[in-house]
């Protein structure tokens, strides 16, 4: 049965894919040609195309200046790209069954794959009993005892439980509120499900769109988010990926099930090559879509190309921002092979605590006052701009108050005078200023960095890595090492002239191959390129938010006794 590529799309369960289409009619048959993103095809009457994947290539937004519960007015066209963080709003109609959940939500492997419910009715298991209202999330769909399943974990006093919910599990399920912050590409990508729009309420802009905006000044409002999908396909006769907008006047035919889906190439994406086992590995592949970026090595990586993809592991990276105070702050990831070398810079510090936190045993930490500060207690030290100090260690003091004794929690220092030492103490809840004074004069490799100081830590490139043609960061100011990390990558080389291989990264690359039948002729790579990754903005924020989710926030500075 015939039916628009609009309604087809969204009727269809992403885990159904791939799926074959024949073209019945519409505006492009007669074999008119068709160019959309720069792919030229023809879409005539009787066409046959396989159906590989789609996802929203733009959002359709309603505008509200409140809330959520005002009136909706005018409608705007927002690209994937557009700047801002946005919070998502729990859609308010309910889910009849998990299998409605599984249909309509991503739920895969990745963090943003993990969407939360709570259902109004308990729930009694074989051996376990998930009450109403808990939070339920849900983390991956697969076969069970020949039932297709949701794995779920509910999280009670700080303990995991987790257990397996049917498909066909039935109840009156609710989206949970979610206190996380996206960007409108993770939210179009892992946060509208299937047949829904999706309401998300402005958080913070990150910066500031090249042309107009087309949201109202300083908006702070709600948008209901409309998609438009984008259906990636590949034709018969064709090695490229074919882009067609959901929303064309075509109808098409569901054919799958009475054709040779093999007698098409089979693009895989750099997720799908990494769940490979590791005996598959060596493979040589033929780029179908190459990524965009002018960064060595992804201009290499142009469509039709020959790559071999050697291995796949997990590699240590460090997360370092340019130390500026304008809004064009770069991000980097830096990898633990590169060669150049670093001299420390000053750290600052806003308050005492922050003080304790960076001291170390391994020097006497050294700082000079940049704002003074008033003690309210005889017993405790004032401040005055200038005054130099060496941090020794937290204990707690006596302190009068009122009239009466009161043990408060100080940092004992000792201020440096002209010819001698006198030791002092500072409030730990002391709002003051700090810079530190670097006598070190010795330069690090990154290793020797995350080994020998505490994160986050402030240097300057000494000596550039020679072994890359431009050292973006050379030409840096300062750089701050905010965090270490470790991420997912593929070692990669040339098929024709494998003088050098390349790490990419599997998640933040955008890029379709296919496996192609031949020997690899080394199964040793070539030298590995140092490259050193400049994320975007909204990658950093990514990076920061999800990389130690599993860590507890350093306590609150304790608060001046009232």
């Amino acid at each position: 049965m015939a039916s628009t590529l609009e309604k087809f799309i969204h009727s269809l369960d992403l885990r159904a894919l791939p799926r074959v289409l024949q073209i019945q009619s519409g505006i492009y048959c007669q074999g008119s040609v068709y160019e959309m993103f720069g792919n030229e095809c023809c879409l005539s009457t009787g066409e046959v195309i396989k159906v590989i994947g789609f996802k929203i290539n733009k959002l359709i937004a309603s505008i509200c200046e409140n809330n959520e519960g005002s009136q909706f007015s005018a409608k705007v066209e927002l690209p994937l790209n557009f700047p801002g963080l946005y919070k998502v709003v729990a859609d308010k109609t309910p889910y009849v069954s998990i299998e409605e959940i599984a249909r309509k939500f991503s739920i895969g492997p990745t963090r943003f794959g993990h969407p939360c419910f709570y259902s109004t009715q308990d729930i009694k298991l074989a051996n376990f009993t998930i009450k109403h209202g808990e939070q339920i999330t849900f983390n991956s769909v697969e076969e069970v005892n020949g039932t297709m399943a949701v794995n779920c974990v509910v999280v009670r006093n700080h303990k995991s439980h987790s257990f397996t919910l049917p498909l066909s599990q039935e109840g009156e399920f609710y989206e949970c509120e979610d206190d996380q912050i996206y960007t409108l590409k993770e939210i179009a990508e892992w946060k509208i499900p299937k047949c829904r729009n999706r309401i998300v309420k402005l958080s913070n802009t990150l910066h500031m769109w090249n042309s107009s905006s087309p949201l109202p000044e300083n908006f702070d409002g709600c948008l209901i988010l409309m998609p438009v999908y984008e259906v990636q396909a590949v034709m018969k006769f064709r090695k490229d990926i074919v882009h067609i907008l959901s929303d064309l006047d075509v109808e098409v035919k569901d054919i799958t099930d009475c054709y040779d889906i093999g007698s098409f190439l089979q693009p895989l994406s750099l997720e799908d090559i990494f769940e490979r086992t590791s005996k598959e590995f060596p493979v040589v592949a033929e780029i179908m879509e190459g990524p965009s970026g002018s960064q060595k090595p992804y201009n290499l990586l142009s469509t039709g190309k020959e790559i071999v993809i050697y291995k796949k592991y997990q590699a240590a990276r460090v997360l370092a921002s340019e130390m500026r105070s304008d809004s064009s702050k770069r991000h980097f990831l830096i990898p633990m092979s590169y060669k150049g070398k670093f001299k420390r810079r000053p750290r600052e510090f806003p308050t005492a605590y922050d003080l304790e936190i960076a001291r170390s045993e391994k020097e006497q930490l050294h700082v000079v006052a940049t704002k003074a500060f008033v003690s309210p207690h005889k017993e405790l030290f004032s401040v005055s701009v200038g005054d130099q100090f060496l941090v020794q260690q937290r204990q707690t003091s006596e302190v009068l108050y009122e009239g009466r004794k009161k043990v408060i929690d100080v940092l004992a220092c000792e201020q440096i005078l002209s010819d001698s030492y006198k030791k002092v103490f500072l409030p730990m809840y002391m709002e003051g200023g700090f810079v530190e004074v670097i006598h070190d004069k010795k330069q690090y490799h990154v290793s020797e960095i995350c080994k020998e100081f505490h994160l986050p830590f402030n240097v300057k490139v000494s000596v550039r890595d020679l072994s890359i043609e431009e050292d973006v960061l050379a030409a840096a100011p300062g750089l701050q090492f905010e965090e270490e990390i470790t991420d997912s990558y593929l070692l990669i080389s040339s098929a024709s002239s494998p003088v050098e291989s390349w790490e990419i990264p599997v998640y933040r690359l955008n890029m379709l191959v296919h496996l192609l039948s031949k020997d690899v002729q080394t199964v040793v790579p070539p030298v590995t390129s140092t490259t050193v990754e400049e994320v975007s903005k909204e990658e950093y924020y990514m990076l920061r938010r999800y990389e130690n989710l599993t860590l507890h926030p350093p306590p609150r500075p304790p608060k001046k006794p009232t």
